[in-house]
């Protein structure tokens, strides 16, 4: 017997009351709640409904009967179905207001705190902004065609795209040449990945296949990367299966995984601090290198480090931070939980000259009491926790406490649970907070937040 297809409610109209975290519009048929894809607050549209829920239903709108003030014409020829972006349709100044709104409603709602003062929002170039992305790949065996790009919005099946706005125009204007490319491999049907990692003056990308690539597949690649000056990548598993393919690898990349030649490195540099940050493709760094250099001016701002100051950088990463800061402090300790990550920010010092600055693996997530440099005596200190944030780390701050807390974050409501922690239990005060838009047209928001004892 055939499942039946679930029957939906017909169509309806309503007034849009609100934006969800996720840019949703929000309203209410008949007492339930409404989220509706594409809507904005106060506009009159009409909707059919795609999932039903017991407590929430979802809708696409099919109208906008009366269009809100703040809605403009999305830029990409893909918003709606592609997931990678689900803002386009708002102005760029009204999405940061709304993720203003959500960073000081967590605060209050979740940490019960509240910012003495509320920072302007960080802003950068709002297009071809992101230099960090994994893309799917999957060859579509009835059309005989390759889908290169992100995810169809609430679907696991691969958007049709033949660009990508916000992607780096190196790569987001080459998604129709890798989707050509990956056609005339042999095994296109086992490729299922494509990483993009984009520097100042080098671009590179990583191909995921699950079976052996033949001589012809390799040569196709390389010339592929001569031909768009990109460098390519292979990886047949693991992140550790990872190497390069062009351009040839020489004597120095075989000494030691890395190159001082500008045609096969990537890096940013950062011109305030005099730092050249070197990385390996697949590092993490900041998606978006504008808002980085802004963000890492706001950080030291806030922090204010003179000669006299010990900081603490905690989830340090390759040294983003780190190194900027120990041109403006006494000394610097960096931490961080990858070690490779440990290794490269050493590296990333050493290129620099910045002799100040030592940095240590560790589990942050842990009991970071018996490590050496935990009681070495900091009156400052940085965090930049995953997703996760650092319940362990602001529940267990190093002793004597620091003056000065710096928090970045990439997710508002565990930073409220931990603002909550640092302002209830350790007696801080939230001196002031604000949000900065590392992702644009998304719903991702990333915030700074200053604490003092």
């Amino acid at each position: 017997m055939s499942r039946r297809r679930k029957k939906f409610p017909e169509p309806r109209t309503a007034v849009i009351e609100s934006l969800s975290h996720d840019g949703r519009g929000i309203c209410h048929i008949d007492d339930k709640v409404v989220f509706v894809h594409r809507a904005l607050p106060g506009e009159e549209v009409k909707f059919r409904y795609c999932r039903t829920r017991s407590k929430f239903d979802e809708a696409d709108m099919l109208e906008v009967i009366k269009p809100s003030p703040l809605r403009i014409e999305p830029r990409c020829q893909h918003f709606g179905i592609c997931g990678g972006c689900s803002q386009q349709h708002l102005s760029s100044e009204s999405q940061i207001a709304a993720k203003q709104e959500r960073l000081l409603e967590n605060l209050e709602k979740i940490g019960k705190v509240k910012p003495e003062t509320v920072l302007p929002p960080l802003t950068a170039e709002t297009w071809g902004y992101r230099r960090k992305a994994r893309i799917g790949v999957k060859y579509m065996r009835r059309d005989k065609v390759v889908r290169v790009g992100f995810r169809e919005r609430s679907s696991s099946f691969l958007a049709n795209l033949n660009r990508c706005e916000v992607l780096h125009p190196r790569i987001g204007e080459s998604i129709s040449d890798l989707s050509e490319l990956v056609l005339k491999l042999s095994i296109k049907d086992k490729i299922p990945q494509i990483e993009v990692a984009v520097g100042d003056d080098n671009a590179a990308l990583i191909f995921r296949h699950l079976e052996e690539l033949s001589e012809a597949d390799l040569v196709l690649l390389r010339e592929f990367g001569e031909k768009s000056e990109l460098m390519i990548y292979l990886q047949s598993g693991g992140p550790k299966t990872v190497v390069r393919l062009s351009p040839k690898r020489g004597p120095e990349d075989e000494l030691d995984n890395e190159s001082n030649n500008s045609n096969t490195k990537l890096s940013y540099y950062l011109p305030d601090y005099d730092v050249e940050m070197q990385f390996k493709p697949t590092d993490f760094t900041q998606v978006n290198a504008g808002l980085n250099q802004k963000m890492i001016a706001r950080a030291i701002e806030l922090l204010d480090p003179n000669k006299n100051d010990r900081v603490l950088d905690l989830f340090c990463g390759l040294g983003n931070f780190s190194l900027p800061l120990a041109r403006k402090a006494g000394a610097v300790v960096g931490v961080e939980g990858e070690t490779s990550l440990v290794g490269r920010a050493r590296d990333n010092a050493a290129r620099n000259n910045i002799t100040n600055v030592e940095f240590h693996t560790a589990d942050l997530n842990g009991d970071l009491t018996l490590e050496p440099w935990y009681g070495a005596g900091f009156n400052k200190l940085l965090l930049d926790p995953p997703r996760s944030g650092a319940p362990m780390v602001v529940a267990n701050l190093p002793k004597p406490l620091p003056d000065r807390i710096v928090y970045v974050s990439c997710d508002p409501a565990t930073l409220a649970r931990d603002a909550g922690t640092l302002v209830n239990e350790q007696g801080y005060h939230l001196v002031s907070a604000g949000v900065m838009d590392m992702f644009p047209h998304t719903a991702h928001v990333e915030s700074i937040a200053l604490f003092e004892r």
